[in-house]
């Protein structure tokens, strides 16, 4: 599959497994599984004909491996971003001392009043690695990197979770505990 259509799928794939899987007629169960058959069929029925080789590549191959199947194989899901309502079962975990999290200069002056909040999504979305977070950050404007003292947010009594694919999950980050990497 060449890279341009890996993208395609991959940005649909997130549209309907994370925000909207009722506009191509699926429901997604309370953890936010979908049978791999409902979804290629409800695919195919809306345009877009995906195999489920094409499939099974880009939940490998994905760059931020959003997907997972389930051990199974026969059923798949987002790993995390849902602004639909779902219960990913992750557990809590200690985070390391510093978490970071990419965004565009020109939301700081909200982020340094009211924090980083989870917007339309269900937890704010952080990373391990600077190198991720610049990243992320680019997509949305001129990239600028915050340290999160997760340690210090953890010891105050803040959940973190990780998700499959390595992202930190938290509720909500506090202005006090955000600098400029």
């Amino acid at each position: 599959m060449d890279e341009k259509h890996m993208i395609r799928v991959s940005k649909r794939l997130s549209h309907h497994l994370r925000h909207e899987p009722e506009a191509i007629g699926l429901t997604l169960d309370a953890a936010g599984w979908v049978g791999v058959d409902e979804l290629l069929a409800a695919l195919g029925t809306h345009g877009a004909r995906v195999s489920r080789a094409d499939l099974a590549e880009v939940v490998e191959r994905n760059n931020k491996q959003r997907f997972a199947f389930d051990g199974s194989g026969q059923r798949i899901r987002a790993n995390q971003g849902h602004s639909v309502s779902v219960e990913l079962g992750l557990e809590r975990l200690a985070p390391p001392e510093v978490l970071y999290h990419g965004t565009a200069t020109r939301f700081l002056p909200a982020i340094y009043s009211e924090g980083l909040r989870p917007m339309r999504r269900h937890a704010v979305h952080l990373s391990a690695a600077v190198e991720t977070a610049l990243a992320v950050g680019a997509r949305h404007g001129r990239p600028v990197v915050l340290r999160v003292a997760a340690a210090d947010m953890a010891a105050a009594g803040h959940e973190f979770q990780r998700s499959e694919n390595g992202v930190w999950l938290t509720a909500a980050v506090a202005p006090e505990y955000l600098t400029e990497n």
